[in-house]
């Protein structure tokens, strides 16, 4: 209810400010004894041509947002609790194959589907949480179509595993009411451009597939982090991905209302380029003594760039919450929690940081009274219950989503070995020798 509120008073918001300044200038005409009579003659006599125009760039908006929000509903959701297995043997290689049967668009096949059904890219939600001490995964998707997609596929990569249909979602524990709960929440992003990829487990060198005890697991961190929480916290992080591909009229970008949507390949390539110092009205130069000479670590991120845009991506939102019983919160368990996400840094390539958080820097003058900073907390839990992302810094956009690839998410997320021995990081205790007989196994459309 209250998105459809802010949504009709954006809509309202743009011709009752162009109302407000034809008020004044009418005003201030009417002060310096200015005839107006010509000027809104004019405005009258062209509204046939401008008046539409501006009613359907409102209308056009508001319209896609219902039709997509009333599919996003016949979709439905569900929370999915992943119970690791005893033993994993493999590299987050296997993670990079379920997120890439993960990634599905909902191609349109027609402008009825996109215009009058809003069939669009669904937001997918990788979870990974602590209640207490007691770290779990899970994963938040679409009813239809994604779900049975993950399911088979967390099965067939990693026997053992037992993957558990939540009846009532993990963050109905928590209602939010100030006198009850403290909370601090952080968006977390690329620092610099989305091409260029953070530190993988190719970079890891867990492609090479290492013996178990030799591992090391980029995850490790945040894993026993989690397991340190005490009985009266929460640590919430949330991995909100949206499939990117490129978006045209058939996809809803209707041109002047939205502008279409270009692969990231196309930047990714021209990025290279520029890295290379080649001209590509030119092309590559073929005398190898006139060639720039690259540095190793530019070889690197020339062959990781190349690498990264060869795979599926998601618009990628990463959302960190830490919530305690009033009156408990410990300040010295926020900088750990960040310096986790610290494992995927590059220097000089990219690197995970904060964004934006439910805080102000300046209190005494940005929110005197504390009621903006409730309703912003109040907001972010709301978002997160309902898996749902807007960019919060208005000016910057510092906090927008970012481009992220299978690769990398599965980096960040994969079902962790047995090398990893967190007291709080349950595993199934009896071995599943195959996935269940009734496991749907539909195709996605």
């Amino acid at each position: 209810m209250t998105r459809t509120l802010k949504s009709y008073i954006g809509a309202i918001a743009a011709p009752a400010l162009l109302l407000l300044c034809f008020f004044v200038l009418f005003k201030m005409m009417s002060v310096l004894d200015v005839d107006l009579r010509p000027i809104l003659t004019f405005i009258i006599a062209t509204s046939p041509i401008w008046l539409p125009m501006a009613l359907a760039y409102i209308a056009f908006e508001q319209w896609m947002w219902s039709v997509e929000e009333k599919y996003r509903y016949r979709m439905g959701r569900v929370t999915l609790r992943i119970k690791l297995p005893q033993e994993v043997f493999k590299s987050p290689e296997a993670m990079e194959s379920v997120l890439t049967q993960m990634h599905q668009v909902n191609s349109r096949d027609n402008v009825m589907q996109t215009y009058l059904d809003g069939k669009h890219p669904l937001v997918n939600s990788l979870e990974l949480v602590s209640i207490g001490g007691d770290v779990r995964f899970y994963a938040n998707v679409p009813r239809s179509k994604v779900k049975d997609a993950l399911e088979t596929q967390l099965y067939a990569q990693y026997p053992g595993i037992e993957v558990v249909e939540e009846e009532v979602d993990y963050t109905g524990e928590v209602v939010w009411d100030p006198d009850k709960w403290e909370m601090i929440s952080f968006h977390m992003g690329k620092k610099k451009d989305e091409v260029y990829p953070i530190k993988t487990y190719v970079d890891f060198g867990l492609d090479k597939m290492p013996k178990e005890e030799e591992k090391y697991d980029p995850m490790s961190a945040m894993i026993e982090y989690l397991g340190k929480a005490k009985p009266h916290e929460r640590v919430w992080i949330q991995i909100l991905m949206t499939p990117h591909t490129a978006m045209g009229f058939k996809e809803g970008k209707l041109w002047p209302f939205a502008s279409p949507v270009k692969d990231w390949s196309e930047a990714a390539m021209a990025e290279v380029d520029k890295l290379m110092k080649r001209d590509q009205n030119i092309g590559a130069i073929e005398d190898s003594d006139n060639r720039p000479l690259l540095t190793a670590g530019e070889r690197d991120t020339i062959a990781a760039i190349e690498r990264n845009y060869g795979k599926y991506a998601f618009y990628t939102a990463i959302r960190a919450i830490y919530i305690v019983e009033t009156g408990k919160f410990d300040p010295n368990m926020i900088a750990p929690m960040l310096r986790t996400f610290g494992q995927y840094d590059i220097v000089g390539r990219n690197a995970i940081g904060v964004r934006w958080r439910t805080d102000f820097n300046y209190k005494f003058f940005s929110d005197i009274s504390g009621n903006r900073l409730t309703a912003m907390k109040k907001e972010e839990l709301e978002m997160y219950k309902a898996r749902y992302y807007l960019a919060a810094e208005k000016i910057s956009r510092a906090d927008e989503e970012k481009i992220f690839s299978v690769e990398e998410l599965a980096t960040i997320y994969h079902i962790p070995g047995s090398s990893i021995l967190t007291p709080g990081l349950g595993r199934v205790e009896n071995t599943r020798k195959e996935a269940p007989s009734n496991l749907p196994t539909g195709e996605m459309n």
